[in-house]
């Protein structure tokens, strides 16, 4: 895999194009608290390029599986790269208009780039691989995002708001000009589509792909579990730091959780095959929901950091083998519409979970909060293990003399 230059252009490209996401992010916030003195009114913000995205996800899925993925990646990075203008005349004339169009262009951009990015994976690295270059690829984002936040941290100290979004528009140019070097084959989508006698690329076709696929469907729906903790990751440090009355307490969250992370999604290629992958992702997830348990006890130090590491190695354990059933179970002409609509449905429990957790926090606290989403995981846990173990049982029985 590593002798496969498409590899290298690929985390090369993830690691740039993280450092200009997330120094467009610090300035995001930036240019909003200077201007948007209410949080509701910064949330609505942000909420118009999700909702952006989410709503072109039907589209960019038809697009990915009928076209060139190749291509798809270039126009949707050229226009990424082009959307920062926005942010220039928004800075310009201090205008929040220029700058919801910035997050909605920049947030239709994502929508089809970064399904096409995970459909064309499998094409690049074999199936033996595939778990291996989703954990690197993985840890490859986590640490352009420790960066790409300091490095932006540092930037606004010495340099101009303006600036910060010229680098991000530099990191995006780079992404673009390395997308040109990537060369993989790719299935001509039109003939496989055409001479199955289905419409041609129709974005309902992947529920009945999703039914037919108990294990794929099982993953998408564990895959709320961890989103309850990332949903409102950043609220919950916040609160915790409000518990504790210590404010550096929430450096040492992220540093443990981003480093557990990238531990644990460096093992599980280690402890992992074809045939303890689904076991695995259980246990794994399993994890997830004690480590939200365990912040019942989020007024002792030691216990809040254990909690926060023993997420960051589940998840960083979790999402490659997640990723790995995805290619793999579902067939490789379906891959565009089925990562769109992932990337819709990420979105959209993203939001509930953000704002359910608001509302929980301001209700029954973290600690009660904690107990009840813990216990929900829990109980998805154990519905949809017996319903995906409960097969292989019964066709064992019938295969007895």
């Amino acid at each position: 895999m590593w002798k496969n230059r498409n590899v290298w252009i690929i985390l090369i490209g993830e690691f740039i194009a993280g450092l200009g996401l997330w120094t467009g992010i610090i300035g995001n916030l930036e240019f909003m608290q200077a201007l948007v003195p209410s949080d509701f009114a910064k949330s609505l913000i942000l909420f118009a390029g999700l909702l952006a995205g989410v709503m072109v996800g039907p589209l960019a899925g038809k697009i990915i599986d009928s076209t060139s993925k190749k291509r798809v990646m270039l126009i949707s990075g050229f226009g990424r790269m082009i959307s920062v203008v926005f942010m220039f005349l928004a800075i310009e004339y201090q205008s929040i208009l220029f700058m919801i169009i910035f997050m909605i262009a920049i947030q239709l951009s994502a929508a089809f780039y970064f399904p096409a990015l995970q459909s064309s994976i499998p094409l690049i690295v074999k199936d033996k691989d595939l778990l291996e270059m989703n954990g690197v690829h993985m840890n490859v984002s986590t640490v352009s995002r420790i960066a790409g936040t300091a490095l932006a941290g540092a930037m606004l100290v010495i340099m101009s708001l303006s600036s910060l979004y010229m680098a991000s528009m530099v990191a995006y140019g780079i992404l673009f000009l390395l997308t040109f070097l990537l060369n993989f084959e790719e299935p001509n989508q039109n003939d496989s589509l055409e001479g199955k006698n289905k419409k041609s690329g129709d974005f309902k076709e992947v529920l009945p792909v999703l039914k037919e696929t108990p294990i794929a469907l099982t993953v998408l729906i564990l895959t709320f579990i961890p989103f309850l903790f990332i949903g409102g990751f950043n609220l919950m440090v916040i609160n915790i730091s409000e518990i504790q009355d210590d404010q550096t307490i929430k450096s040492w969250i992220y540093t443990i959780e981003g480093v557990c992370f990238m531990i644990g999604a460096f093992a599980v290629k280690r402890i992992s095959n074809d045939n303890n992958m689904v076991p695995l992702m259980f246990f794994f997830v399993t994890l997830i929901a004690i480590s939200h348990l365990s912040l019942y006890f989020a007024d002792i130090k030691w216990m809040t950091l254990f909690s926060f590491g023993l997420f960051g190695l589940a998840v960083g354990c979790f999402f490659p083998i997640a990723a790995t059933i995805f290619q793999t179970k579902i067939p490789k002409e379906y891959h565009g519409r089925f990562f769109s609509f992932r990337n819709m449905l990420d979105r959209v429990l993203f939001q509930v979970v953000l704002l359910g957790t608001g509302l929980f926090l301001d209700t029954i606290g973290l600690q009660m909060m904690a107990i009840v989403f813990g216990m929900l995981s829990l109980t998805l846990i154990l519905i949809y293990g017996l319903r995906l173990f409960r097969q292989p049982v019964a066709v064992a029985e019938q295969k007895t003399p």
